[in-house]
């Protein structure tokens, strides 16, 4: 791995914490994602929730990606201003969120949105809503494959919920959407699992064909289960991490070679003793949902070990010989990428002469942008 490939050249004139995000390794993972499915950018539908950013968007049509997924309302108007053809919302619309999602659909009548479901309750209220405003919503049925957290178990009657759906008059229903985040280990571990799941839907889905004049579409996995899907006919592909990749995937995916492309910028502000420093990247600066030695690695120096943060500090020890004083430029690798970047309202992007070139904003990290 290129050394100090996080170093920035330039004056860092930009105040501390922020982060920095590398649009050279952008392309790379972007090239590396088309690569994994032999080129076929049509099973691609990536998830937004890890950038949130416009700029990333345009980069995806350059590369011809014209399909997104996004977990809320103002991800899915931004792929929309940005112009993105297809888009999918997998988040059920409950409550008001209804009301936003046509008010989107109306907008942006160049977009082709979806959405998902998994019981006939929700379904109904779509259909009602639809019917009010002269309308007909796409949707997905969302499959429960073991995550337990949205869908409906594969050992239930899914079908039977699918012909149901199919007497709603303003649903169009799509196909099926998988969530399989729960799927860890080896790859082949992971490649297991999913296969297992997935051959029993496949088997369901083709029963299920004949009773369409068009071809029922599939929208499966995120990162874990990504190296299957890519190599399944007729099933469109979900990861998001990839595009900027944290120290969490870099350890525990390694098969998928992605480059680290995200940095936290922190300054040291204090040595409260010989052996530790604090440094201003707290908790309101990186995702913090897991226990302090995974939250996020030092890349100045292994030897700088975390041991204590609060909302705007972080104690770390220096274990090693290096030495440290205030004002030193830091630079972090966050366990979890997405929930750190939504905590920022910009990034500095870094070119290939490791200098601040350019400011993109995070505009998605709202929840609401006009809708």
């Amino acid at each position: 791995m290129q050394k100090n490939w996080w170093k920035i050249n330039s004056e860092i004139n930009t105040d501390t914490p922020f982060l920095a995000v590398y649009e050279d390794r952008i392309r790379f993972n972007l090239e590396r994602l088309i690569g994994a499915v032999n080129g076929d950018t049509q099973k691609l539908r990536p998830h937004i929730k890890t950038h949130k950013i416009g700029e990333i968007l345009e980069l995806f049509k350059t590369y011809n990606i014209k399909k997104v997924k996004c977990a809320t309302i103002s991800e899915a108007e931004l792929a929309a201003l940005h112009e993105i053809p297809d888009v999918l919302l997998a988040y059920q619309p409950v409550g008001v969120k209804k009301e936003r999602w046509i008010s989107l659909i109306q907008k942006y009548q160049e977009t082709n949105f979806s959405t998902i479901v998994d019981n006939l309750e929700s379904a109904k209220a779509l259909n009602e809503i639809a019917g009010e405003n002269d309308l007909k919503l796409t949707i997905y049925l969302d499959l429960n494959t073991g995550m337990n957290r949205t869908g409906i178990s594969i050992s239930e009657k899914w079908d039977d919920l699918i012909e149901a759906i199919l007497l709603l008059k303003n649903i169009h229903f799509e196909g099926i959407h998988i969530y399989d985040g729960h799927l860890k280990g080896s790859v082949e571990d992971r490649n297991l699992v999913a296969s297992t799941s997935f051959s029993i839907i496949k088997k369901e889905i083709e029963k299920l064909q004949s009773k369409f004049n068009y071809k029922l579409k599939m929208v499966a996995g995120g990162s874990n289960t990504f190296p299957f899907y890519a190599t399944q006919e007729n099933v469109e592909c979900s990861p998001g991490t990839f595009i900027f990749w944290d120290s969490n995937y870099q350890t525990n995916l390694p098969e998928q070679e992605f480059k680290p492309a995200l940095v936290i910028v922190g300054t040291i502000i204090s040595k409260p003793t010989n052996s530790t420093v604090c440094i201003d990247i707290g908790y309101k600066a990186v995702s913090s949902e897991n226990p302090i030695d995974k939250r996020l690695v030092i890349l100045n120096d292994e030897n700088l070990i975390p041991i204590s943060h609060s909302e705007e500090h972080l104690i770390v020890e220096n274990r090693g010989k290096n030495q440290y004083a205030i004002g030193d430029t830091i630079y972090a690798q966050p366990y979890h990428v997405c929930p750190t970047c939504a905590l920022y309202d910009t990034v500095q992007v870094i070119n290939k002469e490791h200098q601040i070139c350019d400011q993109w904003l995070v505009v998605a990290r709202s929840r609401k942008i006009n809708i």
